[in-house]
């Protein structure tokens, strides 16, 4: 019979000591959240504000600026807790919420990404009936899907997870992560209903968001190449950001996977490089979505120029 114990929390194994060096790290930390804030949040200050913005585009990237921000506050006043603290525990609510918050942002993320790629397929392939076929209401509908069904979902797989029998509570990361959690249950016969729902959950989010966005840049290739250089060149400014972005998201998310299924091909990296790829997707997509739309997006950099102190607007 196997020993269980009832844990008020767990260790995250993923903290070293690095002695006074644990400053310079917050140091860094502070100001990657701090511009993270600042960066999203004047966009979407930006996009609230002027009335130009207010186009279903824009409002889908305001959805992904939140979301932004609402991952990136699961992760990083934790780990800035966690560094200059000599206790590396944390409580198993606060565990459970974290991957909740976690596990949900990134769900929402590639969701959004999908839908924008939609938008995309719909205004450049059917621009006189763009305004008819997404109107403000099936914008909101869409937003609230992208964020309603994703959380549903991670509620239940978190669920499953909370009525588990723990038999460790050392989890080998610098945050909490459902997979680590699940592979400290007693028994692997008591895990298989947590696996099969995890894996058909995945599946099917993975498999609708990617035909979604496949489906929209093989039509909008196509359109493309019947079209005019000039329909190719707006394109091709509206599409970069959003392929840099999802990219940029799905290696941070494989990295993140092959960390923690596959030890083995992260084991020869040094510790620190381990702890960055483990959070890229959580710690650089924040950052990279609003530089990269708001270098690559000409409505949305000037606005900023004529809203930040010290720029005035173009007459």
């Amino acid at each position: 019979m196997t020993n269980s114990t009832h844990f008020t929390s767990f260790i995250l194994a993923g903290y070293s000591d690095i002695g006074q060096l644990k400053y310079f790290y917050v140091f860094i930390i502070t100001a990657l959240y701090s511009s993270i804030w600042f960066s999203n949040i004047l966009l979407i200050v930006v996009i609230c504000t002027k009335k130009s913005l207010h186009k279903p585009m824009y409002l889908f990237l305001c959805s992904l600026f939140v979301n932004d921000l609402y991952g990136s506050t699961a992760l990083f006043p934790a780990v800035m807790t966690n560094l200059v603290s000599d206790d590396h525990s944390i409580s198993t609510l606060y565990c459970y919420l974290q991957i909740f918050c976690i596990y949900s942002y990134a769900s929402v993320e590639f969701s959004n990404l999908a839908v924008m790629s939609y938008d995309r397929y719909l205004a450049i392939c059917y621009p006189l009936q763009y305004n008819v076929l997404m109107t403000p209401n099936k914008v909101c509908i869409l937003v609230s899907v992208i964020l309603l069904v994703p959380w549903v979902n991670v509620m239940v797989s978190l669920s499953l997870t909370v009525c588990l029998e723990l038999c460790g509570n050392i989890i080998d990361k610098v945050y909490c992560d459902n997979y680590l959690v699940v592979k400290l249950a007693c028994s692997t016969s008591d895990t298989a209903v947590n696996n099969i729902y995890g894996l058909i959950s995945a599946v099917s989010l993975l498999s609708l968001s990617l035909f979604t966005i496949i489906f929209s840049y093989i039509k909008i290739l196509c359109i493309c190449l019947k079209s005019s250089i000039e329909t190719r060149q707006k394109a091709f400014n509206t599409c970069t950001p959003h392929l840099a972005s999802m990219f940029n998201f799905s290696f941070g998310c494989f990295l993140t996977l092959l960390q923690s299924r596959f030890d083995r091909p992260m084991k020869g990296l040094p510790t620190v490089l381990q702890t960055i790829l483990s959070v890229y997707f959580l710690m650089c997509q924040p950052l990279f979505n609003p530089i990269v739309y708001g270098v690559r997006m000409s409505k949305i950099k000037q606005a900023c120029r004529n809203i930040l102190p010290g720029q005035q607007p173009k007459l």
